[in-house]
């Protein structure tokens, strides 16, 4: 079994990845996504490498990863299940009371999300843990059983348990758990307790209702695509992304299914880091655009940011994962006018099916029509000739939008660019500037099947130098499958202050996180010289509402390294984020992590000699193209992708092609070819 898979299923497209252990080589397959049932285009995906590689078969597949967006679409669509909720008495409206707070509070319009569990399906139960954790009601077991009886009548598939202080002391929700057990064989079970213990009542009930409303559905999806490729020949245990950038088991996240929540990009953020911490680019500012979105992630010192949570939907999702901010600009957005008759993109997609009207079903003009017409991209044909393009039909789509607005064609085509190229630049905004970093002090790394097309003019927008095109940029999330590790999480609140007389007992809570990492380490299997361990605080000055994750140095222990190093850090960061410190203030620690990892074999980063050479014979013809329309199209090279070698020098303006995505170089940016394949570009002069 010599062969490794990574699948990662996107709005568009669905990318294959496969290492082929012997040989040291990786093969990459696009299938159309099957929206419907995605395992469909997986399987096909699947099918299709391995015959491309030369009539493999799946029996010699021996890790199998993917990534998935069956549970944020389920949560973003209200297509979950049918779930039930039980809490403490006096608080199942809190689901719908939130914080208080208008969703947005310049918009009289704006409305609050609605519950994923509707008012009549919310029971409460007697109990009470005070803020102690001590018991103050104990739990009244008869009624428990009548709301899961009133419960099971409703036909609920799915119940969430959410207690007041759960996180503190978990044995009302343990035995709510049990007793749903007895009276419901088989239904869906989340306990706040198991899925987030930490505190903030409303996040943590948001949390676990999420955890149950997709539930079934992500455990039905990975149940049926395990038995599927199990049906096929697979043997080895397939794993799936979590949120964290790191896979676990299909059977150990179909519990845990709201940590799946950005499965899909995860990745790709995880396996950018690693290449270009390899080419020497530890600051980069990761730009996945597919079809329908565009992805942004910041890696700071070769380390990708990792958040808290996250708000989808109008939702507070609190699970540790990769600090990602998502914008609706893809390849497949579209274009319209507003009614102040300006043009407008996203966040509507065409999706896989129709798809942009160069694709031929649809009429509508996306982004990926206004690069054709503009022959940005190849006007006959995309993924090596295995799509035909139709560039008529995109000229008609983006003419409809011309005409009402009385520009050419060419002026609409990049002016659809530039309002893509604005939506993009404020995403990059928020995980930079908002967050105390200047994006010019960082390379940009895109990826997906768009994101080197769009590159250059994103970074002129942003004032960076420098671009750093991977290897295979448009399956770069399927390769990232194949260089990230198996990994958990695991957390604990314990309002604490941090100080000499506190660092016995803020040794204490890590040691007890690390004694139930050691458990999980031996649950997975994991090999003693492969495991490592990360840990972070929640910090915050004493009297805030708000705290800040601070990562420990290794290997520090309180009580022999004290405090002082780690408030120091906590004053950095604060001052970074808000501008100001304050030296006097007593700081106190909210909730303590512990992130355990597994290495796993990876895909290594190939490095090759640099030598000079004349980039001539990657020359395959040349393209007319238009950058300006007062200037016309001008014929510009087309290189091909697989004939550059390290060493090589091309200068814009000037097109890259390769099968899973295209590189375009503005007139005056540099492009050299780097020792590991990247495409390193120095953009040009801005003025």
């Amino acid at each position: 079994m010599t062969l490794r898979i990574g699948v990662d299923t996107g709005g568009t497209f669905t990318d294959v990845c496969a290492f082929d252990e012997q040989t040291g080589s990786v093969h990459v397959r696009k299938v159309s996504s099957t929206p419907d049932d995605p395992g469909r285009a997986i399987l096909q995906g699947v099918i299709e490498i391995l015959d491309q590689i030369g009539g493999r078969t799946i029996d010699e597949v021996g890790y199998f990863a993917h990534g998935t967006t069956v549970g944020t679409n389920a949560l973003l669509t209200g297509r979950g299940a049918l779930t039930g909720l039980i809490t403490t008495r006096g608080f199942r409206d809190l689901l719908e009371l939130g914080r208080g707070r208008r969703p947005s509070m310049y918009d009289p319009q704006a409305d609050k999300p609605t519950p994923q569990v509707p008012r009549y399906l919310r029971k409460e139960v007697n109990e009470r843990v005070r803020h102690t954790g001590a018991v103050e009601t104990p739990l009244d077991e008869d009624d428990v059983r009548r709301a899961v009886r009133e419960l099971k009548e409703e036909g609920v598939q799915s119940i969430a348990v959410c207690l007041l202080y759960s996180y503190l002391n978990a044995d009302h929700e343990q035995r709510i758990g049990e007793i749903i057990q007895e009276e419901m064989p088989g239904v869906y079970i989340s306990l706040s307790s198991d899925v987030l213990p930490e505190f903030r009542e409303y996040e943590r009930l948001s949390t676990v209702v999420a955890n149950s409303y997709v539930g079934p559905v992500v455990a039905n999806y990975l149940a049926r695509l395990r038995g599927v490729l199990a049906d096929r020949g697979l043997t080895a245990v397939p794993h799936v992304t979590q949120s964290n950038g790191g896979v676990i088991p299909f059977s150990t996240a179909e519990l845990l299914p709201v940590r799946l929540v950005l499965s899909g990009p995860s990745t790709g953020v995880v396996g950018a880091a690693q290449i270009c911490s390899a080419a020497g680019f530890d600051d980069i500012i990761t730009f996945d655009m597919g079809g329908t979105s565009s992805d942004i992630s910041l890696v700071q010192g070769g380390r990708p940011k990792v958040t808290a949570g996250m708000e989808l939907d109008g939702r507070p999702v609190r699970s540790p994962m990769l600090d990602i901010h998502t914008v609706g600009a893809g390849g497949g957005s579209l274009a319209w006018i507003d009614s102040g008759d300006h043009l407008r993109v996203g966040p509507q997609s065409a999706g896989a099916f129709p798809g942009p009207a160069c694709y031929g079903n649809g009429d509508e003009a996306a982004v990926t029509d206004a690069n054709v017409v503009l022959r940005m991209l190849n006007p006959e044909y995309l993924l090596n000739g295995q799509m035909k393009i139709d560039r008529e039909a995109s000229i008609a789509a983006v003419k409809r939008l011309a005409t009402p607005l009385g520009l050419s064609v060419e002026e609409t085509a990049l002016g659809i660019l530039r309002v893509v190229t604005a939506n993009m630049a404020r995403a990059i905004r928020v995980v930079s500037v908002q967050r105390g970093y200047d994006p010019r002090e960082y390379a940009l790394v895109p990826f997906g099947g768009a994101g080197p097309l769009h590159a250059s003019r994103l970074a002129r927008e942003l004032g960076m130098r420098t671009i750093v095109v991977p290897e295979i940029p448009g399956a770069q999330s399927a390769l990232g499958l194949l260089m990230t590790d198996v990994k958990t999480d695991f957390m604990r609140t314990q309002i604490t202050s941090v100080d000499a007389t506190t660092q016995a007992a803020l040794d204490e809570v890590f040691d007890e996180l690390t004694a139930r990492a050691a458990e999980w380490f031996v649950a997975e299997e994991v090999d003693e010289a492969g495991r490592a361990l990360r840990r972070s605080m929640d910090l915050r000055y004493r009297g805030q509402n708000f705290e800040l994750a601070v990562d420990l140095p290794a290997g520090h222990r309180f009580a022999a390294d004290g405090t002082e190093a780690v408030i120091e850090l906590f004053h950095e960061a604060h001052e970074r984020v808000y501008g100001y410190r304050s030296e006097d203030a007593p700081v106190e620690v909210v909730t303590f992590r512990l992130e355990a990892s597994g290495s796993t074999a990876h895909v290594d980063v190939r490095r090759d000699d640099v030598t000079a050479s004349d980039p001539a014979k990657a020359v395959i013809g040349t393209r007319s193209t238009c950058f300006d329309p007062a200037e016309g199209y001008v014929d510009i090279p087309v290189y091909d992708r697989a004939r550059l070698t390290p060493g090589d020098v091309i200068s814009g303006p000037a097109i890259v092609e390769q099968m899973d995505t295209t590189t375009v170089l503005l007139p005056s940016d540099i492009c050299r070819v780097d020792a590991y394949r990247n495409l390193i570009v120095e953009i040009g002069d801005q003025a």
